[in-house]
């Protein structure tokens, strides 16, 4: 991990967690070429899911932005692993899926992601700027608020 990245989540009090292990067929991530894939990552924090619900019913945006940005840590996490404990090898996040778990009448999904993408362009500066999408969900796996993957241009 780049010196100016490891103080970054430093000051910002982030300790990465162990890369979580897939929850069923699949694998966490994929490097193909220059690109790196992060499969979804859920709000999880000392393995378990840490904001379960939906958004609009029992769960409020401060808590879904807090989803966001323990996703956003996971798949630093991710990258950490998949980049050998490097995270200066990532050139540009291309961009970030985000997936809310919403009632019926919730619309303000796109500022749950804001979790997210402050922390991820927090974290790496220019080259966590990102396209992304903010997409509403009848459920997600184990009830969590929010899921989100990744797409990285890495070195």
């Amino acid at each position: 991990m780049s010196d100016q990245i490891a103080a970054k989540l430093k000051e910002m009090g982030i300790t990465l967690p162990q890369a979580a292990a897939p929850a069923a067929n699949y694998v966490p991530y994929v490097i193909s070429g220059g690109l790196l894939y992060i499969s979804g990552q859920l709000p999880m924090e000392g393995g378990k899911v840490a904001v379960s619900g939906h958004l609009g019913k029992n769960v409020d945006v401060a808590a879904g932005q807090r989803a966001a940005e323990l996703c956003a840590i996971n798949i630093l996490a991710q990258a950490s692993a998949a980049l050998g404990g490097d995270l200066g090898r990532i050139k540009r996040v291309i961009k970030l899926n985000g997936f809310v778990a919403s009632a019926p009448e919730f619309v303000e999904q796109h500022l749950v992601i804001n979790g997210a993408s402050n922390l991820i362009a927090n974290v790496l500066g220019d080259a966590g700027k990102h396209a992304r999408a903010a997409v509403g969900m009848a459920a997600l796996p184990f009830n969590a608020a929010v899921e989100i993957d990744a797409i990285m241009e890495i070195a």
